[in-house]
C-alpha cells in the first residue's frame, strides 16, 4: 500500500537521515535515548508503541505517530489496542485542560 501515511513514513526516515549527516551527535544522542528505552525490556514492544503512540498524539507529533503507527502494528497491537491507547491520550488532554483551567481561575482571583 503507498498511501499518504506510507508517503509520510518514506519521506520521514529520509529527513531524519539527512539531519543525522548534518548533526551526527544530535541524531546519535537521540538514537541512544531510543534503544535505552527499549533495553530495559520492562515493557513489551508493543506496550512501549502504545505508550509512544499515546505521547505522540498528546504532543501533535505527526513524526512520531507515523513511526510508532508503523512500529505498532510491526509490534502485533491490534486496532482495537491502538484506539484504546489513544483513548487515553484524549482523556489526559482533556485532564490537562481541566487542570489548566482550574490554575487559570486561581491566577485570576489572586490578581
Amino acid at each position: 500500500m503507498n498511501g499518504e501515511w506510507t508517503n509520510k513514513l518514506s519521506a520521514l526516515v529520509k529527513s531524519v537521515g539527512n539531519f543525522a549527516k548534518t548533526n551526527k551527535p544530535v541524531a546519535n544522542a537521540f538514537h541512544n535515548l531510543e534503544v535505552a528505552t527499549r533495553e530495559n525490556k520492562v515493557l513489551d514492544a508493543k506496550t512501549h508503541e502504545l505508550i509512544s503512540l499515546a505521547v505522540a498524539v498528546t504532543t501533535r507529533c505527526d513524526g512520531c505517530l507515523t513511526a510508532h503507527a508503523a512500529a505498532a502494528k510491526k509490534a502485533g497491537a491490534t486496532k482495537e489496542e491502538v484506539a484504546a491507547a489513544l483513548g487515553t491520550a484524549i482523556a489526559l488532554n482533556a485532564g490537562a485542560a481541566y487542570v489548566y483551567s482550574a490554575r487559570t481561575l486561581d491566577a485570576y482571583d489572586e490578581l
